[in-house]
């Protein structure tokens, strides 16, 4: 998701925001994994979905994932203040690779 009034010839990484809160923007502060299309989750709507679908055990019914595009007969998690909707598999994929990342101290929450 893009900032209102980002020239599309000109794309900085603070016009960058998470497609599932819109709100984080994609600086250096800010932990994020990048999707399909330029889509992006922020580090804390990452632990909300890690939290909803792999210690609550709940998620949303499926639908398109908004990171990798496909749609997966699996629960998923939706932003709160957007329609984005990111599959249980890119979840694992993201909070994988965060975790693992030496520029983050982003760890998966525990139950």
């Amino acid at each position: 998701m893009r900032r209102d009034g980002t020239n599309p010839e000109d794309v900085q990484p603070e016009d960058v925001l998470c497609d599932f809160c819109g709100q984080a923007a994609w600086v250096e502060e800010q932990p994020c994994i990048e999707g399909h299309h330029g889509s992006i989750i922020c580090g804390g709507c990452l632990t909300l979905a890690w939290t909803v679908v792999q210690i609550d055990k709940a998620g949303g019914a499926q639908q398109a994932c908004t990171m990798c595009l496909e749609e997966r007969d699996e629960p998923g998690w939706q932003g709160a203040s957007t329609e984005a909707h990111i599959c249980k598999r890119c979840i694992k994929q993201a909070a994988g690779a965060l975790h693992k990342s030496v520029d983050w101290s982003w760890s998966k929450p525990q139950a």
